[in-house]
């Protein structure tokens, strides 16, 4: 995978603010990469710990990794089911927010 995109995704996931989330294929799109939300995902597999992987979600408002739930119960984000309740209120759109 190229270094220059995963960093940029990392940026991006940087800016998430607490409370927030966003999906991979956000973060896809707003690197210019629209159609490669996978690879965000696999990015974000080895991501820096300064990089919020755990505000990163998949498009259906699931968790993609159950472990980051109690991250963001602390942030004061309600996961029932691995799903985040009222996501489309929580959704960060960095192309729409940057």
């Amino acid at each position: 995978m190229d270094e220059i995109f995963k960093q940029q995704v990392y940026e991006v996931a940087r800016l998430i603010p607490k409370g927030r989330v966003s999906t991979y294929g956000a973060i896809a799109k707003a690197v210019g990469y629209p159609n490669h939300s996978r690879h965000v995902g696999k990015a974000m597999g080895g991501c820096p710990k300064d990089v919020p992987a755990h505000r990163v979600i998949s498009s259906s408002g699931v968790l993609s990794v159950p472990e980051f739930q109690p991250k963001l119960e602390k942030e004061g984000i309600v996961v029932e089911n691995l799903r985040i309740k009222k996501f489309k209120k929580l959704f960060w759109d960095p192309l729409a927010e940057l």
